[in-house]
């Protein structure tokens, strides 16, 4: 079996690099190096199509990479205008070019994948051009979310209806109001497929409008519950705008993960300029890569919001032990468990944690608390950054939970949405009703708002939300209306929600109507 290899070099515009652990010089730890150990090393990589991601330190073309990379066999793709490049050729090329071993591993599960143990180092004579690398690895640790369901406890019977999710987060006003997502586009990315009739009988038991949404790439396999889910949810609240579903799985298949997905969102934004971005899945801990690996999907996601695209992604289910591996549960966690959604924890990202809800019979909010089963090893996620600096938006808010965790990083979540299956959302798969959860959940009702609040910036006059999280954090630190419901009851199981911005719930579940009218303020006194 042919595996092909991938290292990332990207823009400086400056990405933090991933620490190294200690022990061998250059010598990677932490998951990383517990992967390789839980894995059978195969000998020399025989891949005959390796990559390499460089991130430059500049817009131009980079001359002197491209000559390093011909003297040594090795070829060089990059687009005007982008911050990172690709090299590619042979395993053992790439090897030789970086110094370093590169072998290929057999994984528990039977996959073969190519890794390096050490982490390349700039070559001699580039460092003027490229500013980092990214890892030596042929393997992408992938997750779907699960909507987990199960019956609700403390919503409305059978889980909440479309009218009581929007009563939760108050966003009924403005949907009487007419703002219901017309105009709007909204994209799912994701790993598996929805049945239309399933969405026929979601729209036609609670009286919304018939919708298809647009699919790209095909059906990403069978209908699963984390597609219906999405898409039922967006619907719920936003019934007006189009649904747009990306087939994701070619991303994790076969190599070059980070690149695929940085070409997934420029198509994305190409195709559906403008559009909410719902992101329900994972490409593993942020603590196996560096922060050049994300560099094609952090620079197409930049270019995205200049067009007015917000994006959400769920932070992930493993109550802040993201980086513990999916197989392995009977052990106890560890510090290296500790870890982030990768792509979630992307600065320009909204990061979505999950709460528990409580709600009256119509759904009129009672209370909300940070979501963590304790017997099933579930709930929200979030924690520090090991690849991201905190941005300056973020200080301040978040400075009294920066100071006693790894101060000066990117803190996650950003925000939180209901996310526990026994106070979830009510939808159809299969033709039986079921209730969904999970941060999964949360990412889209997160998009639904969005959509809902784009439409009526736009009708004032205003324009779309774009980049949200500098907006958000402006927001709480003083607006003319209170927009986050601050989440202070429970934990997950690194830390605990307190008063405040908190590394399990962020800034708090939304006031939709009030913060819509806060962004508006902001526009009107920026325009």
């Amino acid at each position: 079996m042919v595996v092909s290899a991938l290292v990332v070099l990207t823009s400086s515009a400056g990405l933090p690099r991933a620490p190294l652990s200690a022990g061998a010089p250059g010598v990677i730890g932490g998951p990383y190096a517990d992967l390789l150990a839980g894995s059978t090393d195969l000998g020399p990589s025989r891949d005959r199509t390796a990559q390499v991601i460089v991130e430059l330190r500049g817009h131009a073309r980079p001359q002197a990479l491209l000559g390093w990379a011909h003297s040594r066999s090795l070829d060089v793709r990059w687009s005007p205008g982008r911050p990172w490049a690709v090299i590619e050729g042979g395993a053992q090329a790439i090897a030789g070019a970086f110094d370093v071993e590169v072998h290929d591993f057999r994984g528990r599960r039977g996959q073969v994948f190519y890794a390096s143990r050490r982490q390349p180092a700039i070559p001699d004579g580039l460092a003027d051009e490229v500013s980092g690398l990214g890892r030596i690895l042929g393997y992408t640790p992938y997750r779907e979310s699960q909507p987990w369901p199960q019956l609700p406890l403390d919503v409305p019977d059978q889980g909440l209806t479309p009218a009581a999710l929007r009563a939760t987060y108050r966003a009924d006003r403005l949907f009487a109001d007419g703002y219901t997502g017309k105009g709007q586009t909204i994209v799912i990315f994701a790993f598996g497929g929805f049945d239309q009739a399933d969405l026929d009988t979601f729209a036609t038991t609670f009286g919304l409008p018939k919708f298809t949404p647009t699919l790209v790439g095909g059906q990403a396999g069978d209908p699963a519950a984390e597609t219906t889910m999405d898409l039922s949810v967006v619907h719920a609240i936003a019934p007006d705008a189009r649904t747009v579903v990306v087939n994701a799985r070619p991303t994790v298949e076969g190599d070059g993960a980070y690149e695929k997905i940085g070409r997934m969102m420029e198509d994305a934004d190409r195709a559906f300029p403008g559009a909410v971005w719902s992101f329900s899945i994972s490409w593993g801990c942020d603590k196996l890569i560096t922060a050049t690996d994300l560099a094609p999907a952090r620079s197409a996601l930049v270019a995205a919001q200049r067009n007015g695209t917000t994006a959400f992604m769920a932070n992930g289910d493993l109550a802040g032990l993201e980086c513990k591996s999916g197989d392995d549960w009977s052990s106890a966690p560890e510090r290296d468990n500790i870890g982030l959604n990768s792509v979630a924890s992307l600065p320009e990202m909204v990061n979505v944690g999950g709460t528990t809800l409580s709600t009256e019979a119509n759904g009129g909010w009672l209370g909300e608390q940070a979501w963590f089963d304790v017997p099933l090893s579930l709930g929200t996620s979030g924690g520090v950054s090991e690849l991201f600096d905190m941005p300056a938006w973020q200080r301040g808010v978040t400075d009294h939970v920066a100071a006693e965790r790894n101060p000066g990083r990117r803190l996650t979540p950003d925000v939180a949405a209901v996310a526990d299956p026994f106070t979830g959302v009510r939808f159809f798969l299969h033709g039986q009703p079921t209730v969904g959860g999970g941060t999964s959940q949360a990412a889209p009702i997160w998009a639904g708002l969005a959509a809902v609040m784009n439409q009526y910036l736009l009708a004032d006059g205003g324009r779309p939300l774009g980049d949200l999280n500098p907006l958000l954090y402006r927001i709480a630190t003083g607006a003319r209306l209170p927009a986050f419901r601050d989440v202070t009851l429970g934990g997950n199981a690194v830390d605990d929600a307190t008063p405040g911005y908190d590394l399990v719930t962020g800034l708090g579940t939304p006031d939709t109507q009030n913060l819509a009218e806060n962004v508006r303020d902001l526009q009107r006194a920026a325009p």
